[in-house]
């Protein structure tokens, strides 16, 4: 069953979802704006259905389905905490009627609703998602790897798969990009990358090499030593504003920068 939704507002998007009798979508902590009164709402630790497409805090086999599924949740909070993501989501499933849902992220931006058919992933950057119907399975996957490492810039990226609808949401405004309309391959700032398809390559690269260039792009540039690349053929969203320049746009008209006057490598800022 199609989630039907609306996405609405401008500098701070929020989406409206209707909900059929008994259908039900799920929330990040936190991002829950209003509800009708028919609407039931729970929180859980457990995630959204698994791998076998089995609700995770369904029923178990007597005492050994019970422990499988405590160690389950467990590992499944063990992984959201190490990656810094919220420990529990909101469930909202209408009862004896139809109900309406709101949400929004936590930045002023856009957001977007994406449709899964089963046949490919979506990674999207950390705290991106925003809510999914039942049917769309949340994880979380560790990209960067050893180019991450070595640039300095690990990369955390939540995992959406199944069928259905999942809302995800990004700072400013969105542009929606293949790399194979760029001779497959574009370089992005890390982040500015809200989103892309199963099928894209994600890795990281340092800026220029060790020489003057590449220091003159590392110390002066403001990227810092690193930028994301995504290669391939599919489907790649990028946001304008990232959270680091709208952090460091605060504090300075706060009087309190702590970028410094050359920025990249050399600033200051540890938020």
């Amino acid at each position: 069953m199609t989630l039907q939704q609306e996405i609405v507002g401008n500098a701070m998007q929020m989406a409206v979802v209707n909900l059929h009798p008994g259908q039900t979508v799920y929330c990040e902590a936190g991002k829950f704006l209003f509800k009708t009164t028919n609407v039931a709402m729970e929180t859980r630790l457990s995630g959204p259905p698994d791998g076998n497409g089995q609700q995770q805090n369904g029923p178990g086999g007597g005492m050994g389905g019970l422990l499988r599924q405590a160690m389950g949740t467990a590992m499944q909070v063990g992984q959201r905490m190490i990656a810094g993501e919220s420990l529990a989501f909101q469930y909202f499933t209408a009862q004896g009627g139809e109900g309406t849902v709101g949400f929004a992220g936590v930045l002023p931006g856009e957001m977007r609703a994406l449709e899964l058919d089963g046949s490919r992933a979506w990674f999207a950057e950390k705290d991106a998602f925003v809510a999914a119907e039942s049917t769309v399975r949340f994880g979380i996957a560790f990209a960067g790897g050893r180019t991450g490492m070595s640039g300095g810039e690990g990369f955390v990226l939540e995992k959406f798969t199944g069928h259905g609808t999942v809302i995800i949401a990004g700072a400013g405004n969105f542009i929606d990009l293949d790399p194979a309309d760029f001779g497959g391959r574009i370089e992005v700032d890390t982040g500015c990358v809200v989103a892309f398809e199963e099928g894209i390559q994600y890795g990281v690269q340092r800026v220029g090499g060790l020489n003057r260039q590449g220091i003159m792009n590392a110390v002066f540039g403001g990227e810092g030593l690193s930028l994301a690349t995504l290669e391939g053929s599919g489907r790649v969203i990028l946001q304008s504003l990232t959270i680091e320049s709208l952090a460091n746009a605060l504090k300075k008209a706060q009087g309190g920068d702590k970028q410094g006057p050359t920025g990249g490598m050399f600033s200051t800022h540890t938020g």
